[in-house]
């Protein structure tokens, strides 16, 4: 058994009837925006967001309209924030394939990105549920505002791993924190189960991003979809350079980052950076930290009996934790 196969053997039926479902949002009378969308279903991911709502869903109850309307709701906005992300950081290519913006324009990316929001409501409308339609729209907003903040802090000369953890939560766990508490209230699990659901989900986004900024590490570009360096280059600080200039910064690498932020810097000097963090343990501190964050899950998990979706959400971890691209 592989390892995603391991994540979906408790719901392998109901991830299968999501895919059937999902490709339904494609279908529409606009030719531009019918091609658009053709182009996202095409490139769309394994779609990790919604198998968490799911593996949530199925700890706590019985997967229903509501969890099917809350998992399309959440990749749906979720697919809408990666399309305007591509626009706002000028980005060619998605998961190995020309980005949207790329291939359509800006003007098409960004109403499209629109698009795909506003039917993400109308999806979670359905579940009649005030309560998840809040989740939904306080997740929309956190998103944004994620954005701006690290917009706002790419031009602060200033080297913290408190910026950085408020940013990823922000941008990045919100979403994750939001598929597993969906899958919760989705089956009507308690307030306290609800709870637990939000921080495990949480704790999983901030490892999967955590992941995803040592890629930028890595020179594997072919395997990983990015090339080596692109969050520096866009003035972005993640936690392994950040680790290695607090505790091992010289007043050249401190030089560097007031230029990094300034969009100065060479590609040698990237690399440069790059070499630094890797050289004084950036990466071994990452590491660290996931491994902290996975034994808080644990710990959480261990309270439930339900051995098998128990097993498909750590294995689930793991991936977010291990995962090559």
């Amino acid at each position: 058994m592989t390892p995603f196969e391991a994540i979906v053997s408790p719901i392998e039926q109901e991830y299968r009837h999501f895919q059937s479902l999902y490709a339904e949002f494609a279908v529409t009378d606009n030719p531009l925006l019918r091609e658009v969308l053709n182009h996202i279903v095409h490139k769309k991911g394994k779609q990790m967001r919604p198998i968490l709502t799911f593996l949530f869903a199925k700890l706590f109850g019985e997967i229903g309209d509501s969890t099917y309307n809350s998992a399309l709701s959440l990749e749906l906005i979720h697919t809408a924030s990666l399309v305007h992300d591509d626009v706002i950081d000028d980005s060619s290519v998605r998961r190995g394939q020309p980005s949207v913006n790329a291939s359509f324009g800006n003007k098409v990316a960004v109403l499209s990105g629109d698009y795909l929001s506003a039917l993400s409501m109308l999806y979670m409308a359905r579940t009649n549920s005030a309560q998840m339609a809040r989740v939904v729209g306080q997740l929309a907003q956190t998103l944004s505002d994620g954005e701006l903040f690290q917009l706002f802090e790419s031009r602060e000369n200033v080297v913290s791993e408190d910026i950085y953890y408020h940013i990823i939560k922000k941008k990045t766990a919100a979403l994750f924190s939001a598929c597993a508490k969906l899958g919760a209230l989705s089956v009507n699990a308690s307030p306290d189960d609800v709870e637990t659901a939000a921080r495990i989900g949480e704790s999983i986004g901030l490892c999967f991003q955590i992941r995803d900024d040592i890629f930028d590490y890595s020179d594997s570009t072919a395997t990983i979809g990015k090339p080596t360096g692109s969050d520096m280059r866009e003035g972005k600080l993640t936690l392994p350079i950040i680790y290695a200039i607090r505790n091992f910064g010289t007043d050249e690498m401190n030089s560097m980052i007031t230029r990094l932020k300034a969009g100065e810097l060479s590609d040698d000097e990237i690399h440069r950076l790059i070499n630094f963090a890797i050289e004084n343990g950036g990466i071994d501190y990452a590491e660290q930290v996931m491994d902290g964050y996975r034994r808080k899950v644990l710990a959480l998990l261990a309270n439930y009996d339900n051995k098998e979706v128990v097993d498909a959400i750590v294995a689930y971890l793991d991936y977010a934790i291990h995962r090559q691209n």
